[in-house]
């Protein structure tokens, strides 16, 4: 990573042609979307924030390898990313059993003792990145081919991770927001079950799209 002194212009330029790119890459559907939607339907917006807290980790060792000149390592060590994306996807298939298997009768115990603690849902966003080929691509292909990552320096560095996590937190908490307010809605026991089924099937989804990647 270049610590030179870089025109101001450059810099910004940069910075703008991450953004845009990273946003575009972040809205579009997949499989993290799909898991923070069904953790947003089961449990409520609050919740996921652990699971975005997860996917923004995840991108910043991405940003991190690629900037750092470790892209040929990441891709050498691709055998251990296969098997973080097998255990993320275990996880996702475990929560949308146990949705699956709610009683809406008893909604106000399962709202009282979430669905996972805030570290394995953390963990799992952290693997649902980590797996996931399309974030590979996006950082350690489709990004320097944008950008002459030999040209950043620290500050740019720092302000690029600042993009990932306004981003993510803006893009993914969007669409955990609308599915917040859509369970709220929809909170009666009836309709609740046909929720926690959605949103299962949804996680059961997003297990499956990891795999097949």
């Amino acid at each position: 990573m270049s610590v030179g002194a870089k025109p101001i212009a450059m810099n910004l330029a940069h910075l703008l042609t991450f953004a845009v790119a990273l946003t575009i890459a972040v809205a579009s559907p997949g499989p993290a979307v799909a898991a923070v939607v069904a953790r947003a339907l089961s449990t409520g917006f609050r919740r996921t924030l652990p699971i975005i807290g997860g996917l923004i980790i995840g991108d910043i060792v991405y940003i991190s390898a690629a900037i750092g000149g470790l892209a040929a390592l990441a891709t050498t060590f691709g055998e251990v990313f296969v098997v973080v994306r097998w255990l993320g996807a275990a996880y996702l298939v475990y929560l949308a059993i146990r949705l699956w298997r709610s009683r809406p009768e008893h909604a106000d115990e399962a709202t009282a003792r979430p669905r996972g603690s805030d570290l394995q849902v953390f963990l799992a966003g952290l693997s649902i990145t980590l797996g996931n080929p399309k974030v590979m691509v996006f950082y350690l292909a489709l990004l320097p081919a944008l950008i002459d990552l030999r040209t950043v320096g620290l500050a740019e560095y720092l302000a690029m991770i600042g993009i990932v996590a306004v981003v993510l937190t803006l893009v993914i908490g969007t669409y955990a927001a609308l599915a917040g307010r859509a369970r709220a809605f929809l909170a009666t026991p009836g309709r609740r079950k046909l929720i926690d089924r959605i949103a299962g099937s949804a996680m059961a989804g997003a297990a499956a799209a990891i795999i097949a990647r």
